[in-house]
């Protein structure tokens, strides 16, 4: 039984409009606006097939179907919430699949989109950390997830269900897969892609501090960093790579972000975990930091936090802190002028919640192997594994 060969035609979801440019013309040897009117298709209308694409004469439409494939990822399954929210498992290989989830609120529909077959840093308290690393995704399977979910949200009939955000939050460390991602945003930020403003696309990190540096260099994004504590020795026993870059270090790349291009300000997640982060002294050491952090790019509202309760899952020894723990640790950092807002927990019910993202992956020493390989490549030291995490 001879085995199928892989597609080798270029995926033209992998391409930005700088990109699909060139490859018309080189590739092709056609006029660059034949990539305009090719993008249209695309993303304004969802359509993969080159026969559709009626203003390409037929010997164009043939030319192209030899070079180029317009691939979306394979939908495993889709699933709605009870509160709106819908994921999707989504196929990339034979042997992986990662989630994309969409979540509905007050006029607004945010897409939390994944960079990673599984991820490497092994934060404690995420699921997605117990898979391990597989490897990165390419610039074509990242805005496939953008644009599975933007058929599926033009075909509902439902007046509030649209997208008007992306956040890079999925299965992964976006910074560790820095050109698929910068690739992946500039198509969601195009008017000829899916037409998101600058400060509509988020990338979370967990604080990669040389390519928060680099990404200020080379996308106009919003920023968010996962923080999770205010002092080192905590946060490195939740998020394991503050070891390499300390906060020290951290709070300074997200001063450079704020200042270059006079970005706004810095999203900081904080999850609040009983008995582990959530006590009043947590709380005020958080708002001695950021009012470091906002003296020193002279603006009061450049920092703001986002309180994610906890997301339980199987084998983690983290619980939720309670509902009054969670208003007093707010009502903290308000005082203390910090901008604080509670996430809602959303879609925990299909385990769409944030950090419970956790798709199907191979051996999990083989990714270890591997993502030891992406870091040494992007000049970060491995984490090793903490005593605390889950997997």
């Amino acid at each position: 039984m001879s085995t199928p060969t892989a597609d080798a035609r270029t995926n033209l979801f992998g391409l930005d409009r700088i990109g699909l440019e060139r490859f018309f013309a080189e590739t092709l040897g056609e006029k660059r606006f034949r990539a305009h009117q090719v993008m249209k298709w695309m993303y304004h209308r969802h359509v993969t097939d080159f026969e559709q694409m009626t203003d390409l004469g037929k010997a164009l439409r043939a030319k192209v179907q030899e070079h180029a494939r317009i691939e979306p990822p394979n939908v495993l399954f889709d699933k709605p919430s009870v509160d709106g929210t819908h994921k999707w498992l989504l196929g990339m290989d034979g042997a992986n699949a990662i989630e994309t989830v969409y979540i509905p609120d007050k006029g607004r529909g945010t897409l939390c989109v994944s960079s990673q077959v599984g991820c490497g840093l092994n934060c404690s308290f995420c699921s997605t950390a117990t898979q391990g690393f597989n490897r990165n995704l390419s610039a074509a399977e990242i805005i496939g997830q953008v644009w599975v979910a933007a058929r599926h949200l033009g075909n509902v009939p439902h007046r509030d269900r649209k997208l008007t955000n992306v956040v890079m939050m999925g299965m992964g460390e976006p910074l560790l897969n820095f050109d698929n991602v910068v690739t992946a945003m500039s198509i969601m930020r195009d008017d000829l892609g899916f037409g998101l403003a600058n400060k509509r696309v988020t990338l979370s990190t967990s604080g990669v501090v040389p390519m928060i540096d680099k990404l200020s260099e080379e996308s106009d994004v919003s920023l968010a960093v996962s923080l999770h504590a205010a002092n080192d020795a905590l946060r490195t026993e939740l998020v394991p790579i503050n070891k390499k870059y300390p906060i020290a270090q951290l709070m300074a790349a997200c001063e450079r972000y704020v200042l270059r291009r006079k970005r706004s300000s810095v999203t900081f997640e904080y999850t609040l975990m009983e008995g582990v982060n959530d006590q009043p002294e947590h709380a005020h050491e958080l708002v001695r930091l950021l009012r470091a952090f906002t003296n020193k790019v002279q603006d009061s509202d450049a920092a703001k936090v986002n309180l994610i309760p906890f997301n339980p899952f199987p084998g983690t020894r983290y619980t939720r802190s309670s509902d009054a723990d969670i208003r007093t640790f707010q009502e903290i950092l308000q005082k203390g002028k910090v901008l604080a807002m509670v996430r809602r927990t959303r879609g925990d019910d299909i385990d769409a919640a944030c950090g419970q993202l956790k798709g199907q992956v191979m051996d999990r020493t083989r990714r270890q192997a591997q993502f030891r390989a992406t870091l040494a490549q992007q000049d970060v030291a491995a984490p090793k594994e903490p005593v605390s995490a889950t997997a």
